[in-house]
C-alpha cells in the first residue's frame, strides 16, 4: 500500500464522472439493467486502481470488504421477502387487500395510502417493515382499483420515508443525529422544518391526482369479480393479522429486524396451516423458496396474490452486492474522501456548506448505494467544516437526513430502490416522478439553507 499512489482532487473528479456517464448511457440510452452498469464501472474503477499502483491484493481486498459490510442488508432483503410468501400463504395480505377493497374509494386511494404508511412508518421506524406489510396490500388494492400502480408505489414509498426520516424509532434517524453529534430531539425538531412544507405539498398532489380518478361501472364490476375469485383461493379471517400484529409489536419494542421477521414467518406459517385448505409443511417451504403459485385464471388476482419468496429477491440481492463491492473499491481508494475534502475547501458561506454537503450525500448514495455510507462519510468529513464556519450542527444532521436517508429509494441500485422496486413490482424509474417527499425535503434543506437565519429560527 505504501507504493500506492495518492488520488487528487481532479482525478477523484474525473473518475467519478466517468462512472456516472457509464451508469447514466447504459440506464437511459443502452437501457440495460443496472446490474450490468455497476459491474462495468467496478471494471473500470479496477483498472484505474491498477494504474494507481494498486497491487490486485488490495483491490481484492477492497471488493471483498466491500461485500461483507452488506451481509446484514442482504439477509434482511432475503428475509422479508420469505415474510411476504409467507403472508401470503397464510392469507395476511389477501385479507388486507379484501378489507381495502370493500371500504376504500379510488379516488381516495392514494392520499389514505400515503397516511397509512406515515403512521405505520412512524410507529415501526422502518419503511422496509412498512412497505413489505401495508405497503404490498395497498397496492393489490391499486391494480384492483385501477390506480396507476406508479402513483400508488409512490404514495406507499412517501409515507414509508417519512417514518424511517422523522420517527426516533427509526435507526437512520438515530445514526444521523449520532454522526452529527447532535441530540436526537434536536435532530427531528430541526427536520420539521423542511418535511412539513415537503410533506404538505405531497399530501395535496396525491389528494388532487386521486381526484382525477373515478369508480364507474366497470371498476365496481371488476372490484366485486376479484373479491369473489379471492375468496374462492384464500380463506379470508382476521387471525391472519396475528403474524404482522406481531411483527409490528416487535419493531416498536425495538426487537431487532432480523429476529423480528423470523418471528412473523414462523407465525404465518403456523397461521397458515391452521387455517388455510388445502395446506401443508412441504407446501409451506416451497412458498418460502418460490413464492405463492395459485393457479387462478383472474389475470389481475393471480397478478396480486402470486408473490413473495427467496427468489423473488435475488435480482435486488445480486444488485446490492455489486453496488457494496464497488462502494468498497472506492473506500479502499479514497476516492469519495479526495472529492469530499476537495469541496470542503471551496466553501465559504453556510448556504454553500449545506448545498455541498446535501450533494455529496447524494454523490455517495449514486455511487455505493448505500444510505449509511451516504450519511456517515459526508457527515464525518463535513463535520470539521460547520465547526469552522460556526454553523450549528443539526443543519449537518438534517441535511444528512434529507439526502442520505430520502434520496436512496430513488436509486435503482440503491438498497431501498433495489428493495421496493421488486417488493411493489414497480421500476423506481417509473414511481421516482411520483415519490415527491423524497426530492422535495433536500430542496427545501437547499432553498432554507441560503435564507437569513433570525434567532430561534431554521
Amino acid at each position: 500500500m505504501s507504493q500506492s499512489k495518492s488520488l487528487s482532487f481532479t482525478g477523484s473528479v474525473i473518475l467519478f464522472l466517468s462512472m456516472i456517464g457509464i451508469i447514466f448511457i447504459s440506464l437511459f440510452y443502452l437501457k440495460t439493467e443496472p446490474h450490468l452498469p455497476l459491474m462495468l464501472c467496478l471494471v473500470f474503477l479496477s483498472g484505474a486502481a491498477i494504474l494507481y499502483k494498486y497491487s490486485w491484493k488490495e483491490i481484492e481486498d477492497g471488493i471483498v470488504k466491500g461485500i461483507q459490510s452488506g451481509v446484514q442488508p442482504i439477509i434482511i432483503l432475503a428475509l422479508i421477502g420469505i415474510l411476504i410468501g409467507a403472508w401470503m400463504f397464510s392469507g395476511t395480505i389477501p385479507t388486507v387487500m379484501m378489507a381495502a377493497l370493500s371500504i376504500i374509494d379510488p379516488a381516495y386511494l392514494l392520499i389514505l395510502t400515503l397516511l397509512c404508511c406515515t403512521i405505520i412508518s412512524s410507529l415501526v421506524g422502518s419503511s422496509f417493515t412498512t412497505v413489505s406489510t401495508v405497503g404490498v396490500a395497498l397496492m393489490g388494492v391499486a391494480i384492483a382499483a385501477g390506480v396507476p400502480v406508479e402513483w400508488a408505489a409512490g404514495a406507499v414509498i412517501c409515507g414509508a420515508c417519512f417514518g424511517d426520516k422523522m420517527s426516533p424509532m427509526s435507526d437512520t434517524t438515530n445514526f444521523a443525529s449520532g454522526v452529527a453529534e447532535v441530540n436526537i430531539f434536536t435532530h427531528i425538531r430541526h427536520m420539521a422544518k423542511t418535511t412539513i412544507p415537503a410533506y404538505a405539498i405531497t399530501a395535496a398532489l396525491f389528494w388532487y391526482m386521486g381526484t382525477t380518478l373515478s369508480a364507474d361501472g366497470a371498476t365496481l364490476d371488476n372490484i366485486k369479480e376479484i373479491m369473489t375469485v379471492m375468496k374462492e383461493h384464500v380463506t379470508i379471517s382476521p387471525w391472519t393479522l396475528i403474524s404482522p400484529l406481531i411483527v409490528i409489536g416487535l419493531a416498536i419494542s425495538r426487537v431487532p429486524v432480523i429476529p423480528a421477521l423470523a418471528a412473523g414467518i414462523a407465525t404465518a406459517g403456523i397461521t397458515g396451516l391452521l387455517i388455510q385448505d388445502g395446506t401443508n409443511l412441504s407446501g409451506f417451504l416451497a412458498v418460502l423458496q418460490n413464492g405463492t403459485a395459485f393457479d387462478i385464471q383472474q389475470e389481475t388476482v393471480q397478478q396480486m396474490l402470486n408473490r413473495g419468496g427467496l427468489q423473488s429477491m435475488m435480482w435486488s440481492i445480486s444488485l446490492i452486492m455489486i453496488a457494496f463491492a464497488l462502494g468498497g473499491l472506492m473506500d479502499k481508494m479514497q476516492l469519495i474522501q479526495t472529492l469530499l475534502n476537495g469541496l470542503i475547501e471551496r466553501i465559504k458561506v453556510k448556504g454553500q456548506l449545506i448545498l455541498a454537503t446535501i450533494s455529496s450525500s447524494i454523490g455517495v448514495n449514486l455511487v455505493t448505494g448505500e444510505q449509511y455510507l451516504s450519511i456517515l462519510i459526508p457527515g464525518q468529513s463535513f463535520k470539521p467544516a460547520y465547526e469552522k464556519l460556526n454553523v450549528e450542527k443539526k443543519y449537518l444532521s438534517r441535511s444528512l437526513e434529507d439526502a442520505g436517508t430520502l434520496i436512496n429509494p430513488l436509486i435503482p441500485w440503491g438498497v431501498s430502490g433495489a428493495f421496493f422496486a421488486q417488493t411493489l413490482g414497480v421500476d423506481v424509474i417509473a414511481y421516482l416522478p411520483f415519490a415527491f417527499f423524497l426530492y422535495l425535503s433536500p430542496l427545501f434543506s437547499v432553498l432554507f439553507g441560503f435564507l437569513p437565519v433570525r434567532k430561534h429560527t431554521l
